[in-house]
């Protein structure tokens, strides 16, 4: 929003950095990424507060591109969602190109880099990742997914029936990292508080819940964004008169260096 404040400033933000982060809407602003045309991008998470990885949420605009593609160092690995809206967006990884609505994602091996461009001159929003690719130790190698989360079905999680989760990417070991929706009925919760060495970016797209993050319960809802680092202590409860839904990132299949 810009023009004079019509109110004391306020913000629901919460930045511990190294051990985790509730990003709101208010607080946000449009940051400027080199290579991405006709789209307001806004940075939700990186390495200076903590993360191992960069998160960005965009809204797409009628002429929305990129001139060159997204994450194309040797070690960036990319990840594109088509978070809501009408857009029609043609997404590139190295040869192939898909076209994705609501719901489409990507994912661009190490190197490669995601390109897009819109195809149909309406607006959408995408989320967009990128983090540094740890090699398997066998030389497992990952490859090119693309796909739409709507036809994947939901399974339960750890045994629940109120809580359903969905991936994104196979659960294979040459992947170094996993996108996930997980939903909660209202009232549902997670069965443990955990505390684990993977760390999460999470974008809540539908909902409220009240989320423990390291020794404290935050209430958050659609929109926020959370950052849970390695060992943050996390758990959260459905609380609102719907499901408490949000897309999160994870880091997986590989041991710990020292």
């Amino acid at each position: 929003m810009s023009g004079y404040p019509q109110d004391l400033l306020s913000n629901r933000s919460i930045v511990k950095r190294d051990s985790f982060a509730i990003i709101t809407p208010q607080g946000r602003v449009i940051n400027t990424i080199p290579g991405i045309v006709g789209a307001k991008m806004t940075i939700l998470c990186t390495p200076k507060m903590g993360a191992g990885f960069v998160q960005l949420i965009g809204t797409l605009g009628p002429d929305a591109h990129t001139d060159y593609p997204y994450a194309t160092a040797a070690h960036e690995e990319s990840f594109l969602y088509v978070l809501d809206g009408d857009i029609e967006l043609d997404v590139t990884v190295g040869e192939e190109t898909r076209r994705l609505t609501q719901g489409g994602y990507a994912y661009a091996p190490a190197g490669v880099g995601i390109g897009f461009k819109n195809a149909n001159d309406q607006e959408g929003r995408i989320l967009l990742y990128k983090q540094a690719y740890i090699e398997h130790p066998k030389g497992l190698k990952p490859w090119t997914v693309f796909g739409n989360i709507n036809e994947v079905p939901f399974r339960d999680y750890d045994e629940m029936a109120n809580v359903h989760v969905k991936d994104f990417l196979p659960l294979d070991e040459a992947f170094d990292m996993n996108m996930h929706i997980l939903s909660f009925d209202p009232g549902a919760s997670h069965n443990i508080c955990e505390t684990h060495v993977q760390e999460h970016g999470a974008y809540i797209y539908e909902g409220e819940g009240t989320y423990l993050l390291d020794d404290n319960w935050y209430l958050t809802k659609k929109e926020d964004f959370l950052w849970m680092g390695a060992f943050s202590v996390q758990a959260a409860y459905g609380i609102g008169r719907g499901p408490f839904s949000y897309i999160y990132s994870k880091d997986c299949n590989r041991d710990v260096e020292i």
